[in-house]
């Protein structure tokens, strides 16, 4: 049997041809101890250092992302608070928030931010559309908030936004009819935005607009309105029914309809050069914007009508106005709550009006499309109408109509005596 020695080429030739000891110190070499020489080591020592020497990058791979996003942190940080201390008053006065900023700041520290002053002098100077309209939308905002600077503006200052009436865009003259409205809140202002009332008026009657119907409507029915504005108030008399009439699709529009219909009705009313306007809207969620927007405009004219029925001077005026055949469908079941319970009140007023000893006096003519014909007139269905409302859901507009009723039934000079309130023509005869 061989020896390893004996194997050509193995490693015990090798290792045989290693010395033992060394020259000088006789010491033991690594051959003498069975250790291999390093170079045969290094295969070994390689093995074990190839793991660690991997995770090395990658330990620094994650320093450095974690230092990337640490410096962006700190700079979003410092982004933020630089914006928050930029965004100081009176330099970002287009944002509601800081306009709030300035109320709080001024309680505060018990002084003026001086912001509604500085916006009025920049309305002095020459502007584009753009920008008067939104100094005139901040401008109102201020007056709301800003209550005590509000307060210190003077009569100057009420000319210079109404001077914006006549501005030649619409969208300048709707702002100035808001501001004039949040003015319009503060006692000493009154008289003199009351003054503007006939503008007010000729602009409702003249531009046919839904924004500034509703800006203007707002205004008149927050003043009392003087009365040097009757004259003026009977002139727009048609127009203010004709907005009050303006879309009877309220009316018509199905219950159950697709989300891909598509309505269109038109005014019967001609504006300046034949144009007739029309009212669209397309698919649910338009139409209910429409309904909601129109119902809106009719309850304010239907506030400002009351009103109005209230003086004795108007009165015959309001009931002879021409109403479409089809007025009464404002008083269907169908309609909004509130626009309901304004109606019946405008009824009620009417009626205890027209049963007045001083309206009596006067024996008064109507034409046959009059507001009294279809209110008040032999072929009128207003009985229909009421006791359908009687049972209302909402019960505000079911007291309303029973004040109505009672108001037909029993006139107002009779006083409470029951035994005569039972009129010559009744339209509830026939149902009791």
């Amino acid at each position: 049997m061989k020896s390893v020695h004996d194997i050509p080429g193995s490693d015990s030739e090798t290792l045989g041809s290693w010395p033992c000891q060394s020259s000088g110190s006789r010491r033991p070499l690594p051959g003498a101890l069975g250790l291999a020489p390093t170079w045969a080591q290094g295969g070994t020592e390689d093995m074990g250092k190839s793991v660690p020497q991997r995770l090395g990058p990658l330990d620094i791979r994650k320093s450095v992302v974690g230092l990337a996003m640490g410096a962006g942190a700190i700079y979003l940080l410092y982004k933020a608070i630089r914006a928050g201390i930029k965004c100081q008053p009176p330099l970002c006065t287009t944002s509601p928030i800081c306009i709030a900023r300035l109320a709080i700041e001024r309680e505060r520290l018990g002084r003026d931010s001086g912001e509604l002053r500085r916006l009025l002098n920049s309305l002095e100077s020459k502007q584009d559309e753009y920008t008067r309209s939104m100094i005139l939308h901040s401008v109102t905002r201020c007056v709301y908030l800003l209550e005590a600077e509000a307060s210190a503006c003077n009569a100057d200052d009420i000319v210079l936004v109404a001077s914006m009436l006549d501005d030649k865009e619409n969208s300048v003259k709707i702002q100035a009819l808001n501001t004039l409205k949040a003015f319009s809140g503060i006692r000493k202002f009154r008289l003199q935005i009351q003054e503007h009332s006939i503008k007010v008026l000729e602009l409702m009657s003249t531009v046919w607009d839904s924004e500034l119907h509703i800006a203007s409507l707002r205004l008149l029915n927050n003043i009392p309105l003087p009365d040097f504005a009757h004259p003026q108030l009977r002139r727009v008399m048609p127009a203010l029914m004709e907005i009050l009439q303006s879309d009877y699709i309220l009316a018509q529009v199905p219950q159950h309809h697709g989300p891909r219909s598509v309505y269109l009705t038109a005014l019967d009313q001609h504006l300046e050069g034949g144009e007739k306007i029309y009212l669209l809207g397309s698919g649910s969620d338009s139409s209910a914007f429409s309904c909601f927007t129109i119902s809106f405009i009719q309850v304010q004219v239907i506030r400002l009508l009351s009103s109005l029925a209230q003086k004795n001077d108007l009165l015959y005026d309001i009931l002879n106005c021409q109403v479409h055949s089809n007025f009464l469908n404002l008083f269907q079941a169908t309609q909004p709550g509130s626009l309901l319970f304004e109606v019946l009140v405008f009824a009620e007023r009417l009626s205890e009006g027209r049963n007045t000893p001083h309206y009596h006096a006067v024996k008064w003519h109507y034409n046959e499309q009059s507001l009294h014909e279809a209110l008040f007139g032999d072929e009128s269905r207003l009985a229909d109408r009421l006791l359908a409302l009687v049972i209302h859901p909402e019960e505000e507009v079911q007291i309303q109509a029973c004040k109505v009723i009672v108001s037909l039934q029993c006139p107002r000079d009779m006083g409470l005596r029951p035994s005569l309130c039972q009129a010559s023509h009744s339209y509830f005869n026939n149902r009791e």
